[in-house]
């Protein structure tokens, strides 16, 4: 068995650059190919059903904007009904036909089974599931963590919220061969010091929608949205500028929102906003030791004293 390791680790990977050296360029040139044609006939969502988590603000009540352009008909979940019904009536007067608002916290596991149920209940189907809400943390390295309690929220609302909803809406997006779309963050490879937790949450979230994706086949389709800094109640609240001004603007909340709606009704995998994130990514990749310097000499150095004491 050693011997079969030491021959597929001699031979494989030098194998396989000579395989996607050949395959590569046709296969890109598919790609370009079939997603013009997902560009041209995207699909028409007037009158279809929609379910946003975390609409009361950010990117799920934008989100909620360009559906209700789009002509169509609306759940919105948050814990925050005022806002809520602000973003209703807002919505209505942009196209929705019809809005209801549902007052629920996605950390409670009865609390997404309801919110659900209300849904399919008041319009007798589900279409898309926009699985939005989430929470931060203020930036603080692990060290300085005390009570690990103050940080179970960010996994019960960022990954376990997004997983109840989407457990008891698949039944329905499988009747409807309907769509989730998850807002998870470029944070899942751009582990930013100060942000350990909230970077595993949404990596846990990522990695768990990418094997729902495999299960599911062609019967639901999953788009997986990872945000780079986006301009939202929740990035001035728990980053403030004194925190993030070695940061490059943030894209506003609307062109994220309206990119996140044309890549769902294109059938896209994947979508990264803004789209110079992804060079993050690449350069992870294949210049982890230079990523890592630039993590800890451009952010480490412009983080509080109290955070990196210990640094």
């Amino acid at each position: 068995m050693d011997l079969l390791h030491k021959f597929l680790n001699t031979v494989l990977l030098p194998l396989t650059l000579i395989v996607l050296l050949f395959f590569m360029p046709p296969f890109l040139i598919l790609k370009f190919l079939w997603s013009l044609k997902r560009s041209i006939y995207r699909e028409n969502v007037s009158g279809k059903v929609v379910l946003i988590t975390g609409a009361s603000s950010g990117i799920g009540e934008h989100v909620a904007y360009e559906y209700a352009k789009r002509g169509a008909r609306l759940a919105l979940v948050a814990r925050r009904e005022d806002r809520l019904q602000a973003v209703a009536d807002k919505a209505r007067k942009l196209g929705s036909p019809e809005v209801v608002v549902v007052r629920a916290d996605v950390s409670k596991v009865e609390e997404c089974e309801r919110f659900v149920n209300e849904t399919v209940n008041h319009f007798g189907r589900l279409d898309h599931l926009v699985n939005n809400a989430g929470v931060l943390l203020q930036l603080r390295l692990f060290e300085d963590f005390t009570h690990f309690s103050d940080i179970a929220s960010v996994m019960d609302i960022n990954f376990w919220g997004s997983v109840h909803s989407t457990h008891y809406a698949v039944p329905h997006l499988r009747k409807s061969k309907g769509k989730i779309v998850v807002i998870a963050s470029a944070a899942q490879w751009l582990t930013t010091p100060g942000s350990s937790f909230y970077n595993a949450s949404k990596a846990a979230q990522v990695s768990f929608f990418e094997t729902l994706r495999t299960e599911f086949g062609q019967d639901i389709g999953i788009t997986i949205v990872t945000p780079g800094l986006i301009e939202s109640e929740m990035t001035q609240e728990f980053l403030p500028e004194d925190q993030v001004n070695w940061m490059p603007v943030a894209e506003t909340t609307k062109g994220c929102a309206k990119a996140i709606l044309d890549s769902t009704c294109s059938g896209d995998m994947y979508l990264t906003e803004p789209s110079w994130m992804k060079a993050t990514f690449w350069i992870k990749i294949l210049c982890p030791e230079v990523f890592e310097w630039c993590l800890r000499s451009i952010i480490l150095d412009n983080m509080p004293q109290t955070s990196k004491k210990d640094a």
